[in-house]
Formats: C-alpha cells, structure tokens, sequence
C-alpha cells in the first residue's frame, strides 16, 4: 500500500495545529513502517523450503508431494503464503497454495497429490513464498524456489505373444526353423545317420544302448530388435494426430517391455522433439536388462511430435551401422513407397523387418496390398484394443 499520502496529511495537521501527537503519531507510523520492512525481508532471506517426491510415476500412479518451509532464525513470521505451481496436464487448479505462520526455529509442512493422468514430462513449481509485516503497511516480499520435474512413462500394455522375425542364430528363445539350433538346449537323442557331426554324438547313451546316438537340439532364435518410431506430424492424419501419435508411443513402450521380460536385446531409434531440451530425442543402441527399458521408457515419455525431423534420412542412417540379422520394428502413421523400398533394401541387407501402422488408417487395403508386393509384413493397429491381437 501507498502511505505517502497519509503521511503527507498527517505533516500537514502537525503543522497546521501545532500538535506534538500529530508529530508522535507519524514517528510510529514510520518507525513501525520501517521496521517492518526490515523484519519481513530478513526473515525471509532465512527462510529455508524444499519439495519432495518420487520425479518418476506410471500412468495412474498417484504421486504425493510434500513441501517443507522451515524458519531458522529468531524472528518469527506473523504469516507466510506458500504457492507451489501445478503441471497443466495432472491437476485442474493452477496452483496449490497454503497460508501459516512460523515462530522462531520452527518448521512446517504440506502435502497434496497429482495424478499422473498422461506421459509427459511436467513442470512441478517453482514455489513462492511471500511474507509481510503484521499491520499490512508494506508490501509483501516474495522468495521463489526453482521448479522440479515429474517424468511420466508411457503406458505400457501387457503383450503374451508376437511374432517378432528373426535371422539371428544361438539365442534364448525356441523357434521352429531347425537352421537354428541351440546346442545349450538337448531335446532329446536319435540313432545316428550318415552325414551327422562326430561333435554331436552323446557317448555315454552310445555305450548304454549299443547303438550310435546323437544330441537333438532344440531350435532358437536371438531378437536383436531395433524399435524404429516416427514422430513426424505429417505423416499421421490431420483430425486423429495427436491420438495417433500416442498410440505410436504406446506400442513402441509396450513392445520393448516384451522384449525386455523375454531377456532380448533392443534399441530406440526415434525423431520428433526431446521437450526439456528442445533437440531431436537420443538413439539408445541396442542391449537388455530392466535399466535399459526404463531408459527407454523415459526417453519416450519425453519425446514430442515435430515436423522439423523427417523420419526416412534418419532411418536409412541408422540402418546402414546394424549388424546383420537385426530386426527392425518400424511404428509409423501413412505407409508410402519411400519406405517400402527403404525396408526392402534392409531385407536384401539381410535385416529382418516388421511395419507396425498405427492410429487412423486411410487407404489401408491399398496399402496392405502395396506392402505385399515389397514383401513386407505390415499391421495395423487403429487404437489400443488392436493390441488384443498380442495379448493372447
């Protein structure tokens, strides 16, 4: 508030009256102004607050935030307004705000809960704090904290069953072509045939049956799987983008999960726009274990449409450093001839392909029978009840 006039009048009556309580009422009122100002700003400048919560959640979680203010000086706070600003996306009130007083040496604490509704990566403050004398004749001085930041990962569907292909040879999982089998897996013994390894002759049942036996193995494949996932605007529909741009993300983390719980190798290969950095996301190469998915889980939970990054150039890059046998997983929205002939090329390179449309599909019959002709297998998911076809 504005005193200036107030004082003015009250010189003013002074003067003109000649009145010593005229004169004792404007010494209070400035030193009462003044130490006022002094009291708020330094009691302020000690004032220690910190947030705490889990920076990670799924969809659906629930995530509790506590915000901690503690006033470690002598001066106490006649009061405190503590402000802490709210993701747009997990809460419908912009802020979270709160109103307490603190003594000397004392402390207190808030808490309220976000629901982690949708992937992103949210902003959680910056929290202010703004405190002021008792009588109101200053202005409130204000502290602001920095903003922390909530990653929220991708939704992850549960899938049972893919057929992923495949030409890597001596890997974990059974496969039905016998040119790959797995000599860690025996699967039984036979009499042996001319033509058959000596290394393969299990001598012990030799001995025991009289008769020349040899180890049966069983079949197996090793997916090296490289999730290709295009998040350029313009090649999904118009009226349907943005649910069809999260469909994209949702099967690419629904499918690296798989391949993660059947101990497989995989990678991200992925354009769009990194949203805290602004730049094009980070390829992650090709490994496994749990760690390796929640990095790429988070990479997708930040990941943003763009149409500054044409996803073919980046593709055919990417590509031409894979190791032989790698199957490449490609999500996209509009299927065209420049990737069909692009993904051919990966087959003649000896690359293992499977095209994955996702979200609302034009001309989807043409398009099935344009991928037939190149060879290459496509599906097509329209939403999230199309991943049924994985589930069982």
């Amino acid at each position: 508030m504005n005193f200036l006039p107030l004082l003015i009048l009250l010189l003013i009556i002074a003067a003109a009256m000649r009145d010593d309580f005229a004169l004792t009422l404007i010494y209070l009122f400035v030193g009462a102004f003044g130490a006022g100002m002094w009291w708020s700003r330094r009691s302020l400048s000690k004032l220690e607050s910190h947030r705490e919560f889990s920076d990670h959640a799924f969809p659906g979680e629930k995530v509790e935030i506590t915000i901690r203010v503690k006033n470690p000086g002598w001066l106490p706070l006649p009061w405190v307004s503590i402000q802490d600003g709210l993701p747009v996306g997990l809460s419908a009130a912009p802020n979270f705000e709160r109103v307490t007083t603190l003594g000397p040496k004392s402390e207190t604490g808030f808490s309220y809960t976000l629901e982690a509704r949708k992937r992103g990566y949210y902003p959680v403050g910056p929290l202010s704090l703004s405190t002021g004398d008792i009588l109101g004749l200053n202005e409130p001085v204000q502290k602001n904290a920095p903003a922390q930041y909530l990653t929220v990962y991708p939704k992850v569907v549960p899938l049972a069953s893919i057929k992923i292909p495949s030409r890597s040879p001596q890997g974990t999982l059974r496969h039905t072509q016998p040119l790959f089998e797995d000599p860690t897996r025996v699967m039984g013994k036979r009499d042996y045939v001319a033509g058959d390894s000596l290394r393969r002759v299990d001598w012990k049942a030799t001995a025991a049956t009289g008769r020349m036996q040899v180890k049966m193995f069983e079949p197996s494949i090793a997916l090296e799987t490289l999730l290709c996932l295009n998040l350029n605007e313009d090649d999904y529909p118009f009226r349907q983008r943005i649910d069809s741009l999260e469909l994209a993300i949702v099967i690419a983390a629904s499918l690296a999960a798989w391949i993660a719980q059947k101990r497989q190798s995989f990678g991200l290969l992925v354009n769009g726009l990194d949203l805290p950095s602004g730049e094009t996301p980070r390829s992650l190469p090709l490994r496994k274990g749990g760690a390796h998915l929640m990095r790429l889980l988070e990479t997708l939970a930040r990941a943003g449409a763009t149409r500054q990054a044409p996803f073919l150039p980046l593709l055919q890059h990417q590509r031409a450093q894979l190791p032989w046998g790698t199957t490449l997983i490609v999500i996209t929205g509009q299927v065209g001839e420049a990737l069909l002939t692009e993904l051919y090329q990966s087959r003649k390179a000896g690359q293992e392909v499977l095209l994955i449309q996702a979200g609302a599909i034009t001309y989807a019959r043409e398009t099935q029978t344009l991928a037939g002709l190149y060879g290459i297998p496509l599906v097509s998911i329209q939403n999230e009840r199309g991943l049924d076809i994985w589930r069982q």
